[in-house]
């Protein structure tokens, strides 16, 4: 009876979790998909509640596992983006916190496991200037655990890093380019 606030909702549509309960009160969910009894998931687009069949092509939400041939297409079935109630399940996301933490899900700081590896990226995350040091900032999401009684620690590798070396080789190459035709 509770799930009733959802039916006739499209995909990324934003409902009020008080409809939901009231430990849920202040909350707003964001529908993200789901999949009806038989398993097959909702697709963004198509404007139905129940169940097509679609060509894909490989890259297509819902199509994967089919490369076997070189742009290969294969009908599939899929379910509409209007949420209906033969859904077996129904994802959300919490968009708003709301008055009451819940148990296992808001009421714990989990930190970020991964975050990105590119030295632009990690720049544009932490607001970095050009002149400040990437390396320090993976350390925010630098995983230590333990193996064999011994602590060890791993963070990511930083691509794109421009280092004294990566610049000495630079140089170097540019040399040895004017050097032949010299």
């Amino acid at each position: 009876q509770k799930l009733r606030a959802f039916y006739d909702r499209r995909l990324a549509a934003e409902v009020e979790g008080d409809v939901l309960g009231e430990e849920f009160k202040g909350y707003v969910f964001k529908i993200m998909g789901g999949q009806d009894k038989q398993g097959f998931p909702m697709k963004q687009g198509v404007l139905t509640n129940g169940r097509v069949q679609l060509l894909m092509s490989p890259g297509d939400q819902c199509f994967r596992g089919y490369g076997r041939r070189n742009g290969e297409r294969r009908r599939k079935s899929v379910r509409g983006c209007i949420v209906s109630p033969d859904l077996s399940v129904l994802n959300l996301v919490i968009v708003k916190k709301g008055e009451k933490d819940l148990p296992g899900l808001t009421d714990e700081e989990k930190p970020r496991m991964r975050g990105p590896k590119r030295a632009s990226k990690i720049r544009e995350l932490f607001n970095l200037s050009k002149d400040d040091d990437v390396r320090k900032y993976v350390n925010t999401y630098r995983r230590a655990f333990e193996s064999n009684g011994k602590k060890h620690s791993k963070a990511p590798r930083i691509q794109r890093l421009v280092t004294p070396e990566t610049l000495q080789r630079k140089r170097r190459k540019a040399a040895l380019k004017k050097a032949k035709h010299e």
